[in-house]
């Protein structure tokens, strides 16, 4: 089934790539149709025999806004980089990507291997004028509110141009996802005097200084700061992120595990469970990452969303839901003029190559 519009503002929904298979991709899609009324429309790549019956099943077959485009292949979690790229040219992944290069999409959402949909984002869209390196920026919950955290791993050998980069671009993230009209960004070290830092720390917080109003930089912020209302935008390296974030996570599931467990532990701490149980369910509600399921990769020339490999139909549907806002927002035109304009203060033009 294809019934592609004219419409490019289209979303490219790679339907293998996850631990949770099509069947969870499919009931996103249908839950996002009903969440979301001004939904851009959505082309759902996978294996045809698999996605055609659950389509069916979830009456979005013959739906106006639902498009399927076949793939043969499945990139999994164990290819590597550049064989799946060269010899899995018919994965739904690659195929999705290759929709938004084409300009038959504006977007993808995929929760396949991080690594590969990194790749091949930047290989096949290229990064958008004056930007080096992309970025992955997911939305972390913090006190009374939540902050960017870029970059959570897609470029672990960052330089300075490229963390000042991030700052431009977790502004503007932060401006759509979160609402705010000028993020506060901070850059991550190990102390917020100055000099305390790496050259690459260093060199960055001069950089970030020497913008000016470009950006809302307010300085270096150490780990303990990180969840209290302190910025906006956590600006990194992808080594950096990629451990934090991951750290993070496991903390979170480290202290639900050991809270349950002592809640349980006896007859008087099951009745005090059973009387906090709201207050439970409302912690959870707080940090779940459904709110948020993709991680933005930032500076393409068209929009990737990363869901984590084992997100459920919520955190998809909410990805869908954020890509279609991504194209609505026409957001990668909006961070060429700022990048331009840091690019001229970073790498002011030779005094003799200038125009008299």
């Amino acid at each position: 089934m294809e019934n592609f519009s004219a419409d490019t503002r289209r979303i490219a929904l790679d339907a293998m790539g996850g631990d949770m298979g099509p069947t969870e991709v499919v009931a996103a899609l249908q839950l996002a149709l009903r969440e979301f009324s001004d939904l851009c429309p959505v082309t759902i790549v996978g294996n045809e025999a698999e996605l055609t019956p659950l389509l069916q099943q979830a009456n979005l077959l013959d739906h106006p806004k639902v498009a399927l485009l076949h793939a043969s292949e499945v990139i999994t979690m164990g290819d590597e980089v550049m064989t799946a790229i060269k010899r899995k040219r018919d994965s739904s992944m690659i195929k999705a990507i290759e929709l938004v290069k084409n300009g038959e999409a504006r977007a993808v959402v995929s929760s396949g291997n991080t690594k590969i949909l990194v790749s091949a984002g930047t290989l096949k869209l290229r990064t958008l004028a004056g930007v080096e390196r992309p970025a992955l920026s997911p939305v972390i919950p913090r006190e009374g509110g939540h902050f960017i955290l870029i970059d959570a791993g897609a470029n672990p050998d960052a330089r300075v141009t490229h963390l000042v980069h991030n700052a431009i671009l977790g502004s503007h993230y932060a401006q759509l996802e979160l609402g705010v009209e000028r993020p506060r960004v901070g850059l991550l070290t190990i102390g917020t005097e100055e000099g305390k830092g790496n050259s690459l720390i260093n060199g960055t917080h001069e950089s970030l200084k020497a913008l000016g109003d470009l950006v809302n930089y307010v300085g270096p912020v150490e780990g303990f700061q990180v969840f209290f209302d302190h910025v906006d935008v956590i600006v990194c390296d992808g080594f950096t992120g990629n451990i934090c974030l991951k750290s993070w996570e496991s903390l979170s599931k480290f202290f639900r595990n050991e809270l349950k467990a002592q809640m349980l532990s006896t007859p008087v701490r099951r009745l005090g469970g059973l009387l906090a149980k709201g207050a439970f369910t409302g912690l959870r509600h707080r940090i779940q990452p459904e709110r948020y399921g993709g991680a933005p990769l930032l500076g393409l020339r068209g929009t990737v969303l990363k869901a984590h490999g084992s997100a459920n139909r919520y955190a998809l549907m909410n990805a869908i839901g954020d890509a279609s806002e991504f194209i609505r927002v026409d957001f990668t035109s909006r961070i060429e003029s700022d990048i331009e304009r840091a690019n001229k203060i970073l790498r002011p033009e030779p005094a003799d190559a200038k125009t008299p």
